[in-house]
């Protein structure tokens, strides 16, 4: 189910009652057109070749219409009556599998006769600006053929055509044109020439699109040196300006340095947020909503209250179709909460139970922005995967040498293959580990969000411990003690063995690290997304690794081991901190953990920290833990070993 950014700018203008004056209408009127246009939508999404496909898209274009016509109770009589009548003939429609163009013709002759009787304008501008990376892509597989592929008009097609498209790069032409225009262009077609009405085949978004990358391609490139003042920078408000009419606010020419300044405004408006910054966007305009539909509600107020519910509900349609990729059964929980929502706002509901539904919705959406919420880039994951392998590579090397030294220096040199078959016991081992886990994850998918949690908090612990390790070996003088503490203890025994198990719980234990670390960095995000940077980043590690190697035994070079302890334990207690707040965040979507909410907790999606009492919990700990750590390593063992 698909709704645009250019409904939601619709259905957020406000509520006005009945009494209020004429000029209120005008949002009412919108109200119901965008109403109705999702309807139609909807409708089209749910119905093929005459037959039903979908149930759910058309009960809820059902609903849609009902909603819209519920507001045309609020009009004026004489426009109302009109207006709920040809909501009426579009359920009719709706109710007998009628084809959708011809719903979609009847909405539409509902939103003409709201332009006429009310002279309101239903311009469907959205708040936010379109991608211009958007509209080039679609201007290349819609528009390129006849317009070509820079819009001079000379496209494999346009030869055949009369009247010739239209050069779209002619500045002088087109100065007194703006977003706006090309937006109906493209939403309605030409009479008279080739070009094709798109309102049924491209969503309000990619018209948008379209329409913005198309008003470009007469301008130049942006100066680099121009700003664009605060009043040009609401695309609302330059949608509907031509360029004569930007320069004119700019106080330059339309025309030489004044055009980049054009420029500069119209790629502005193009650069809004996207991704996961328009869904938090999102997420906020709901939330919102919700809890003023909660003060009406407890106002006594329902109707109002069940329509603003409703808003909230439309604004969330903008990203419910995300939802429902990754979580189907979240999407329809969501989707049957606000109906609870809207239903119990205007039956009544006591203040207390409307708290609860509210509390119950307010947890799967954070549960959906989660899902929707800011992924680890490309870089960062590359470096992760690079530092650990790394970091956990040259700890095993670094703790063989030392090893190996110590075996020479007291003249036990003929033992060091006992060291090469632990060490040779340990890679197989971290192999098999690496297959069992991964077999676990395989043949557990029912269980898929409890199982990861796990593995991040483990990974956290484990992350959290080394990093403390290693905090307490910066010394020199500590990490000589702890080798040869290692290797007198073993060769006491005077078995092989025991020299082997030293070697092999060496470098076990860093395999074993690694496996548990890689396997919660590969959970971050989508396999498909992660798996390039992450392999990458081990890749470029193992060749480091394997320099420092011979840089080490070959060439006697040595690592200065403050530094590389100091900066591998920040590092590693960073990440376990992250993996602290997802794990958490994990088990709660597996239902293991609660979700508690809290109003005034912190977002970063970017660091794991999330608001809920459990997971900002989990990192306080962490947080009080290293402030601990470093009190110790650094303050109080060493004036204990001091005296």
């Amino acid at each position: 189910m698909f709704l645009s950014w250019t409904l939601l700018l619709g259905l957020s203008l406000a509520i006005a009652p009945p009494a209020q004056a004429p000029v209120e209408f005008g949002s009412i009127a919108r109200r119901i057109a965008a109403t109705a246009q999702l309807a139609a939508q909807e409708y089209r999404d749910g119905v093929a070749e005459g037959r039903v496909v979908h149930q759910a898209e058309v009960e809820e274009a059902r609903l849609f219409l009902a909603e819209a016509k519920r507001s045309a109770g609020r009009l004026p009589p004489e426009v109302g009556r009109v207006v709920a009548a040809g909501l009426d003939r579009a359920a009719e429609l709706v109710a007998a599998t009628a084809p959708p163009d011809s719903v979609q013709a009847a909405v539409r002759g509902v939103t003409e006769e709201l332009v006429r009787r009310l002279g309101v304008e239903l311009d469907e501008v959205p708040t936010l600006a379109p991608s211009l990376a958007r509209g080039a892509d679609l201007y290349q597989a819609k528009c390129a053929s006849c317009h070509g592929t820079t819009g001079r008009g000379d496209g494999p097609q346009a030869a055949a055509l009369d009247p010739p498209a239209a050069n779209l790069t002619d500045a002088a032409a087109l100065a007194g044109r703006s977003p706006l225009d090309f937006y109906r262009r493209i939403t309605l077609g030409v009479a008279g020439t080739a070009m094709p009405a798109y309102e049924t085949q491209l969503s309000p978004d990619d018209r948008w699109a379209a329409a913005v990358y198309a008003s470009v391609l007469r301008l130049p490139a942006p100066g680099q040196a121009a700003t664009v003042p605060p009043a040009l920078r609401a695309f609302a408000t330059t949608a509907r300006m031509s360029d004569a009419e930007i320069a004119s606010a700019l106080g330059a020419e339309p025309a030489g340095a004044g055009a980049a300044r054009v420029a500069a405004v119209r790629s502005f408006q193009a650069s809004g947020p996207s991704g996961p910054a328009a869904a938090a966007h999102v997420f906020d305009t709901v939330r919102a909503r919700l809890d003023s539909a909660l003060l009406l509600a407890a106002a006594g107020r329902g109707e109002e209250a069940s329509a603003l519910a409703f808003d909230a509900y439309m604004a969330f349609e903008t990203i419910e179709r995300s939802v429902r990729a990754s979580q189907p059964a979240l999407a329809t929980r969501l989707e049957a909460a606000f109906a609870t929502v809207r239903g119990r706002a205007a039956g009544g509901a006591t203040a207390a139970e409307l708290r609860r539904i509210r509390g119950e919705l307010a947890v799967d959406l954070e549960r959906a922005e989660r899902l929707l919420g800011e992924r680890p880039s490309g870089t960062q994951l590359f470096t992760q995967s690079f530092i650990l392998l790394v970091r956990e590579g040259l700890e095993a090397i670094l703790i063989l040498g030392a090893l190996m030294a110590v075996l020479v220096k007291t003249g036990r040199g003929n033992r060091r293959r006992d060291l090469h078959i632990g060490v040779g016991a340990a890679l197989g081992a971290s192999l098999l580990t690496a297959i069992l886990l991964e077999t676990v994850f395989r043949v557990t998918p029912a269980g898929r969000e409890a199982l990861e949690g796990i593995t991040m908090l483990a990974a956290t612990a484990v992350l959290f411990y080394v990093s403390y390790w290693l905090l307490s070996k910066m010394e020199v003088a500590k990490w000589n003690r702890f080798v040869r503490g290692k290797v007198e203890g073993a060769l006491a025994g005077g078995s092989g063995l025991a020299l082997a198990s030293v070697a092999f719980l060496a470098v076990y234990r860093e395999g074993f690290e690694t496996v548990l670390f890689y396997k919660a960095l590969f959970l971050t995000g989508t396999p498909g997304a992660v798996a390039q940077p992450i392999v990458g980043g081990m890749l470029a590690g193992a060749v480091v690794l394997c320099l420092a190697y011979v840089a080490i035994n070959r060439f006697g070079v040595r690592l200065p081991l403050k530094p590389f302890f100091g900066f591998t334990s920040a590092f590693l207690y960073y990440m376990a901190f992250v993996f602290a707040g997802q794990g958490v965040a994990e088990l709660q979507e597996g239902g293991l953990l609660p979700t508690t909410l809290l109003a005034w907790g912190p977002r970063w999606p970017a660091l794991g920290v999330y608001p809920t009492a459990e997971s900002l919990g989990l990192q306080l700990l962490l947080l009080l833990a290293l402030v601990g750590g470093l009190v110790w390593t650094f303050v109080i063992e060493p004036r204990r070993l001091t005296v």
